[in-house]
């Protein structure tokens, strides 16, 4: 009996899905097509969100996507608010973003990270290259980890607190009496009893100088 196109059932969901993925492709531009496609279906079909480039990010002009807040916030959500991630996995998950290699080697020898990395220290460092000082960078990390989508960004206080402890310790130009001392005003006057800090509670106080 020949084959005709009656004995083909296409599930109704295929054209949509479809769809999706040529215009993730297309926005994406992923250097290794193949590679790409197989961790966004894996992505998808975990229910996880696939390594699509947002539409606010422009096309890179070479094989390597820029980094941006936007890109981090995505590896963030990978994460999954993990502590701890293992360097094979961010490594993977920094290749299919079509990030520079470079800058990944650079944050792991900065960080001395080694198999287990810890998420909020190699987020702290990568927003550091975005950064231009310190309270930039702090910033672009509470865009990061903030859930609050309808007003501004806003973390706990304690992870704030470590947050700053650990990339002036990097810095290394900053004191830790300054660093203390900063940190005792902001809770003391600023946060209140549900213990989150604004991004304008340190980028626009001038009480508050984080560098």
């Amino acid at each position: 009996m020949p084959y005709t196109d009656t004995h083909i059932s296409i599930p109704p969901q295929l054209p949509e899905i479809l769809k999706q993925y040529t215009k993730g492709a297309i926005r994406t531009q992923p250097p290794d097509l193949l590679q790409w496609s197989a961790d966004y279906f894996t992505a998808v079909a975990r229910g996880d969100i696939p390594p699509v480039r947002e539409r606010t990010e422009r096309a890179p002009l070479s094989n390597w996507a820029d980094l941006t807040p936007e890109i981090l916030k995505v590896l963030h959500q990978r994460v999954g608010g993990r502590l701890i991630v293992h360097a094979d996995e961010l490594a993977h998950l920094w290749k299919v973003l079509n990030l520079p290699t470079d800058l990944f080697e650079s944050v792991m020898n900065v960080g001395h990270f080694t198999e287990e990395v810890e998420w909020l220290k190699f987020l702290a460092l990568s927003s550091s290259s975005l950064g231009v000082n310190i309270t930039r960078t702090l910033k672009i990390i509470c865009e990061v980890l903030s859930n609050d989508d309808s007003g501004p960004a806003r973390i706990p206080f304690s992870t704030f607190q470590f947050l700053y402890t650990y990339i002036a310790e990097v810095d290394g130009e900053i004191s830790l009496s300054h660093v203390n001392r900063m940190l005792n005003y902001i809770e003391q006057e600023i946060i209140g009893p549900d213990g989150l800090i604004k991004v304008n509670d340190f980028t626009r106080n001038p009480q508050v100088k984080l560098e």
